[in-house]
């Protein structure tokens, strides 16, 4: 398994193996790997003749007051995952190699505080990085309404990878719902030659959905995490009684959430699977998304109704 840093040079290689004819997988992450993303790179390998495992905690998702600084990694632990997986090529660039001119300590001071996103800050630099992608309308509601600039980071930095690691197909998971959505859009607008994949959520054995983020609970908001699968458990049960007012299912969602001493809702949401739109009724296939605070720990998960499966929620 070879590691790679330079932009460059993983450039570089990913055009060799191109023109020698290889299938490449890639698999965006930020690293602290779980079974989540190794359960990517399984997909990745059944497409491909190469999997490139990307690792980088892209500073421009981030906002001012997110946990970019906090954010979990562990290379070592990572690069022994990735070889038991049968990754090929781990692609790991640095700060200043992903954003040109922009100073480590400039980076540091823009995740420090201030007002605006790392992106904000970055682009107001005359001499700094400055061209970003604009996600549009689907980033509205649901996690960009949250989180302003999360996902002109998102695209710009997934945009950036495919260029330089140039995959066949790139792997992406259902928990991130709206990102998904998204970079699907950003292919086929910007007409890249890359097959998107959506890989299910992968859950614990108690159904909470894989984070990296996990780590940051403690023993009791673990516990109480579970709320997120079981609202979505409650969407669920109230769909197959017949329910289709949005309404009255988010209602019933929010009241189970709230009854859960650590947990803060941030957005319970039905909104249209492909437009990601709110619609008043389940009528055509919609994506039931939520993102709840437990503690200081921001959760996600989704389910799509008619379920699909690939939310993989438990019974």
């Amino acid at each position: 398994m070879e590691v790679i840093a330079s932009p460059l040079e993983m450039q570089q290689t990913a055009l060799g193996l191109r023109q020698a004819g290889k299938r490449i997988g890639l698999v965006p992450t930020m690293g602290f790997l779980h079974e989540g993303h190794l359960s990517l790179v399984r997909l990745a390998r059944a497409q491909s003749d190469i999997v490139i495992l990307s690792i980088f905690v892209n500073p421009t998702q981030f906002g001012p007051n997110e946990d970019f600084k906090e954010y979990p990694h562990d290379f070592e632990r990572d690069r022994a995952l990735c070889a038991a997986a049968g990754v090929d090529i781990i692609f790991n660039p640095s700060l200043e190699a992903m954003y040109p001119a922009i100073a480590p300590s400039v980076a540091q001071r823009a995740m420090d505080g201030g007002q605006g996103t790392m992106a904000d800050k970055m682009a107001g630099r005359p001499a700094g990085y400055a061209v970003y992608l604009e996600p549009g309308d689907l980033a509205h509601g649901l996690c960009g309404a949250a989180r302003p600039g999360h996902f002109r980071g998102v695209l710009t930095v997934v945009a950036k990878l495919f260029n330089l690691t140039m995959p066949t197909v790139a792997v992406f998971g259902q928990k991130d719902a709206q990102q998904l959505r998204l970079i699907e859009q950003m292919v086929r607008d910007l007409n890249f030659p890359i097959a998107i994949v959506r890989a299910p959520i992968v859950r614990e054995s108690d159904g909470l959905a894989k984070s990296s983020r996990n780590t940051y609970l403690s023993p009791a908001e673990r516990r109480e995490s579970l709320c997120l699968m079981q609202a979505l458990k409650t969407a669920r049960n109230l769909y197959r009684k017949g329910e289709r007012a949005a309404p009255r299912i988010i209602e019933a969602m929010q009241a189970l959430i709230e009854s859960v001493a650590s947990a803060h809702v941030d957005y319970v949401a039905i909104v249209d699977a492909d437009t990601l739109e709110p619609v008043p009724r389940l009528e055509a296939p919609a994506l039931v998304a939520l993102a709840v605070y437990i503690g200081k720990t921001r959760l996600i998960d989704n389910l799509t109704l008619p379920d699909d499966g690939a939310s993989n929620l438990p019974e």
